[in-house]
């Protein structure tokens, strides 16, 4: 059995007050890397996000599992002396105290940013809004949909003919989690040198504007909205996918080289010598031509013959795969992304890096409510608070 190795964060404490993704998120990035995270949690249900969906495990949703794994639960009634007095001692002794609460919520409970960090001035303290700390919509709560659509984000989505969409993937919520990693490490190293922590703020709604900077910077400083495109770039042709004789493959030239190839592959030398595709603006402004000659072409044959056929060549290209056949590849297999959770019959996606050669993994399931509450002096909860549900 291989031994359990320290994470890079072993030692480090972290208190997160998360609800449903974002801040949760961020604790189970944390954890990962080798974080003590605790929990804080409502008597009363606890996180959302445990009956985000049909019950799972312990009766909890399969998205609670996922993004709660290596952490303990500690629930605590912060409408309470008795509840404030113990997170209070909880943010003492710890190094870094994260949420993503309603804006107006820690500063009724005596927890906002300014006040712990007088209180504890070596805590670091990250918080996550939905529309940013600042600004007449400072206040509002949000969702991942909410914010794709407010931001311009889900306006950027889709074909020229498809009404705005929304990211499959939740960038928002997950792309704010990782913001607020990132910003507690570089405080984190800090903190070293001043002996002091800090608040930390990030968004929804920024990370959202971040994720759409190409756009909305072509729009500031060329004054043009971009082009929609389900699967292309605006700023390459050919690269996009396209329909073959059965299925869809996806074709990136990136530059002249591997258009070039791919016109030898196609049998269309002539192309190289056309005025109109001499270069990728050549190709930019004569597009549709370009593509209509294309298409009737890659119908001719099955696409595992022409990804054969471009793989050989080194024209890039990939299938337009389905989840279970991006989980079946090969390539994927052997990155081994699959962690199984110690002490749990199922397995969760791990984190997307290796350390020395190792990625990181769960170091434990997700916590039941209040499982910890012994272990860091909270009262304990009645079983019928704490744990309500069957396992399924």
């Amino acid at each position: 059995m291989e031994q359990a190795v320290a994470g890079p964060l072993a030692g480090v404490r972290v208190v997160e007050l998360g609800q449903v993704l974002a801040g949760p998120f961020a604790g189970a990035i944390l954890a990962d890397l080798g974080a003590e995270v605790t929990k804080v949690e409502r008597v009363e249900g606890g996180d959302d996000a445990r009956r985000m969906g049909m019950a799972f495990r312990h009766g909890d949703a399969l998205n609670f599992h996922i993004f709660n794994r290596g952490k303990r639960s500690v629930a605590l009634d912060l409408r309470s002396p008795a509840g404030r007095s113990a997170l209070e001692q909880l943010a003492g002794q710890a190094d870094v105290f994260i949420h993503n609460l309603r804006p107006d919520v820690p500063k009724a409970l005596g927890i906002d940013g300014p006040a712990l960090c007088e209180r504890h001035p070596r805590l670091i303290y990250g918080e996550i809004s939905a529309f940013g700390h600042q600004g007449p919509m400072a206040l509002r709560p949000g969702y991942e949909p909410l914010i794709q659509a407010f931001s311009g984000l889900s306006s950027t989505n889709g074909g020229p003919d498809d009404p705005p969409l929304r990211s499959g993937a939740s960038v928002c919520d997950q792309g704010s989690g990782m913001w607020l990693v990132i910003g507690v490490l570089a405080m984190l190293h800090r903190r070293q040198h001043t002996g002091r922590g800090g608040l930390l703020q990030t968004s929804l709604l920024e990370t959202a504007l971040v994720w759409n900077g190409q756009k909305s910077d072509a729009y500031l400083n060329e004054g043009r909205l971009p082009e929609r495109h389900r699967s292309g770039h605006p700023g390459f042709v050919p690269y996009e996918a396209f329909d073959t004789a059965d299925r869809p493959l996806l074709i990136c030239c990136g530059n002249d080289r591997l258009f070039a190839k791919l016109a030898v592959e196609l049998g269309r030398e002539d192309w190289l010598a056309d005025a109109r595709f001499a270069t990728n603006r050549d190709r930019l402004a004569h597009k549709a031509p370009l593509l209509d000659m294309l298409r009737p072409i890659l119908r001719m044959r099955s696409r595992a013959d022409w990804a054969s056929r471009f793989e050989r060549a080194g024209v890039p290209c990939a299938p337009v795969h389905s989840v279970p056949e991006a989980l079946a590849h090969p390539q994927v297999q052997a990155l081994a992304m699959q962690a199984s959770v110690p002490g749990a019959d199922f397995r969760l996606t791990a984190l997307p890096l290796r350390i020395d050669g190792r990625r990181p993994a769960p170091g434990s399931a997700a916590p039941r409510l209040g499982e910890h509450n012994a272990s860091h002096g909270a009262a304990p909860l009645p079983p019928s608070r704490g744990d309500t549900q069957e396992t399924t």
